[in-house]
């Protein structure tokens, strides 16, 4: 079983660490992954063994909140942590004045007020880093909160030892003050760059409306969204989102598709349509019967997988954390020997004092954690807002440094619905042995038979009743009409009746080699016509094709088809690797094959290609929303549209470019910080604030990948 759980209190790359190694401790936890931007944990274990209560226990235990998402307000929180920065700023204000501007004796009780403003930004706004300190510490483990607890409390308490000593000359409060505001205006610059991080799902959970109005013992009667079940008629009005899935029954509309799909044209509806929850109807106005409700509903689904992919860990995350896990106890190593340094060099304690705090507070490891979760969340939802849904951040990473597309044929490279493209008679004119064959295939389910029915409907022909309607598996169908014995069905089976087709034998050879399925068609045992039935390239195929042969990608189509079709649809869709009549065992083989020289996608309709969608590195299920192509690939492309493809592909690149931008920034702060610091080149409240914006500018750095086109 895999749940998330919202934790409140993590503040960086070292609370996450702490909660992953404390819930992997636990037994029946298979698998624990923490998301610093998300807030979310996500955990795999088994139910039977350890239960939720005891999970949520386990977090609390170090000293974090496990809260429900109905009652935690991200909006709330930030406004929270605003409030406390503003009456922090209010508070230092003065002190830095009085302590920095005015000489001692200037106010009367100067002294006395720097202290109280003071102690009141240490211990009453400032209190949560010394709470969270002492937790990490009672665990053995330490973090952001306790090198801020460090550097603040050095300055605050050497401030105190001098006015202990009735020195009555510049103290160091205001450096105390300024440092917790600093902080405290960086955490609040981060809620809210990580409110804007998670637009995307708060778009589309406004999408669904709050209420609807369905048709209950014949009256119209408005009720809550979640209170729509299975069965109920529900009534749109212009203008309305679609509250849950269903098929349209009564009317017809245009509708805007394009927060789910990325189509940016409506989508015209009639009824045995489906329509899809979250979407905009138009200026029609239609009744449909709802069969998806509540969590089933394909814009649930899609939210659940946005989600799924933003709490997962992409594997370039292993290195923060590995840096991360020994980040804080070198930084207080390095901060203890800097304060030997200074002093053994003849240096007096307040600039020994200035180094060390400087030296803990540039340190805070907050963009490090921030780094990549920040750019998934981001490029996740840019994938979403495309119609792009990244199911796991592995694949948005390594999708970017793929080496072979794989295209399946039927269903991917083609539109997988065969259509009528040749009817060659023997006497009869073509509609009437297009009619024939629409009497006979009219209670047919196989999908040669739909071809045939659309288009004799097309056609507005007329059925022929007909009689001993019998349905031969695999070969066809077989009726009396007008007291007459019809057949149509393979040429394989026709052979087998010892019907002569050689009347057309070149056109079967032609039709053949064109890719086309032959039908025939025969009334007592002799021949009166054949139709030929082709499935038709997707027109987004070959420009996909080019686009990703220019990127310098390998690309290839694997089918169980014979090489003829296979190579015929090859050519218009410009695939030159071309690997045909391969049963499933033999596309893994292939797959498997083409892995050893680098990284492997799979393209596929999310249907029957889910066993090789799953074995190669990355699969990408071609849908519009399927639950089976939800499930098969790691990214599903909610439109019919290759291009979706190479704009997946064009996304994992830009979002794997923000990964290491961040990252760059992430070390760069540290790297030249820390030695500025230790040489005492850096004022601790400069380092403060270079702190704080080390994690805004990796949050903001994320946002601009919002507005990338793809």
């Amino acid at each position: 079983m895999k749940q998330s759980f919202k934790v409140r209190g993590m503040h960086c790359e070292s609370c996450v660490l702490l909660i992953e190694r404390t819930l992997n401790k636990k037994p029946g936890v298979s698998g624990a992954v923490v998301n610093l931007t998300t807030e979310m944990a996500t955990i795999s274990y088994d139910p039977e063994i350890i239960k939720d209560s005891e999970l949520v226990g386990a977090i609390e235990s170090k000293g974090y909140k496990v809260v429900k998402d109905e009652t935690y307000s991200r909006e709330k929180e930030a406004a929270k942590i605003g409030v406390k920065f503003l009456l922090s700023a209010v508070l230092a204000v003065p002190v830095v004045v009085l302590s920095m501007f005015m000489a001692p004796g200037t106010v009367p009780g100067q002294t006395a007020i720097i202290f109280c403003l003071a102690t009141v930004i240490q211990f009453a706004l400032g209190w949560e880093f010394y709470r969270n300190a002492f937790i990490s510490l009672k665990n053995f483990d330490t973090g952001m909160d306790t090198l801020v607890a460090l550097g603040t409390s050095a300055a605050y308490f050497y401030s105190i030892y001098l006015l202990s000593k009735g020195h009555d000359g510049h103290t160091y409060f205001e450096t105390s003050s300024v440092l917790i505001t600093v902080i405290l205006l960086g955490r609040f610059l981060e809620a809210k760059a990580k409110l804007n991080a998670s637009d995307a799902i708060k778009k589309l959970m406004d999408l669904a409306p709050k209420k609807a109005v369905v048709i209950r013992d014949g009256a119209e009667t408005e009720i809550i969204t979640n209170e729509i079940i299975p069965g109920d008629i529900v009534l749109i009005k212009p203008g309305d989102s679609i509250p849950v899935d269903g098929v349209i029954t009564e009317g017809d509309s245009y509708i805007d598709e394009s927060m789910i799909t990325g189509e940016s044209m409506p989508a015209g509806k009639i009824p045995g349509d489906r329509v899809i929850s979250g979407t905009i109807n138009g200026a029609g106005a239609f009744r449909f019967r709802a069969d998806k409700t509540g969590g089933e509903t394909t814009l649930a689904n899609i939210i659940r997988l946005i989600e799924q992919a933003q709490g997962s860990k992409a594997p370039v995350q292993r290195l923060a954390d590995s840096i991360a896990s020994i980040f804080v106890p070198s930084v207080i190593a390095i901060s203890a020997i800097t304060f030997i340094i200074w002093l053994i060099t003849g240096n007096q304690w307040p600039h020994a004092l200035n180094a060390v705090v400087a030296v803990l507070v540039i340190a805070c490891p907050c963009a490090l954690g921030l780094a990549t979760p920040a750019a998934i969340m981001v490029g996740s939802g840019l994938g979403a807002k495309n119609g792009i849904l990244i199911k796991n951040a592995a694949a948005l990473e390594n999708l970017g440094r793929a080496k072979f597309f794989v295209f399946d044929k039927t269903g991917t490279i083609t539109g997988g619905i065969p259509e009528i493209t040749d009817i060659i008679s023997v006497a009869e004119n073509d509609d009437e042995l297009l009619g024939i064959a629409y009497s006979l295939e009219k209670n047919s389910t196989h999908p040669l038979a739909g071809a045939v029915i659309t288009r004799a409907r097309q056609g507005g022909l007329a059925l022929f009743d007909n009689s001993s309607f019998e349905n031969i598996a695999g070969s066809g169908i077989r009726a009396v009409i007008n007291g007459e014995t019809y057949i149509i069905g393979s040429l394989k089976w026709i052979f087998s009746l010892s019907i002569d087709t050689s009347i057309f034998a070149k056109e079967i050879e032609n039709f053949e080699a064109q890719g086309k399925t032959v039908m025939a068609l025969a009334k007592e045992n002799r021949l009166i016509g054949i139709l030929a039935a082709s499935d038709t390239v997707r027109q987004s195929a070959a420009p996909a094709v080019e686009a990703l042969k220019q990127k310098g990608i390998s690309v290839a189509m694997l089918t169980g088809d014979n090489i003829r079709a296979a190579g015929f649809m090859a050519e218009q869709a410009d695939i030159d690797d071309v690997i045909a009549g391969l049963l499933p065992d033999e596309k893994l083989y292939e797959i498997k094959k083409m892995q050893q020289k680098g990284i492997t996608v799979m393209v596929g309709d999310g249907i029957n290609d889910a066993p090789a969608l799953a074995a190669a590195d990355i699969g990408l299920a071609l849908s519009t929303g399927t639950d089976i192509a939800m499930e098969a690939g790691d990214v599903v492309l909610m439109k019919s549209d290759l291009m979706l493809a190479v704009k997946a592909y064009n996304l994992s690149r830009a979002t794997l470019a923000k990964i290491k931008q961040n990252l760059f920034w992430a070390f760069f702060y540290n790297i030249i910080g820390i030695p500025l610091a230790a040489f005492g080149l850096l004022n601790p409240m400069i380092a403060g604030t270079a702190m704080a914006l080390s994690s805004v500018s990796v949050l903001t750095n994320s946002l601009l990948l919002k507005n990338k086109k793809i």
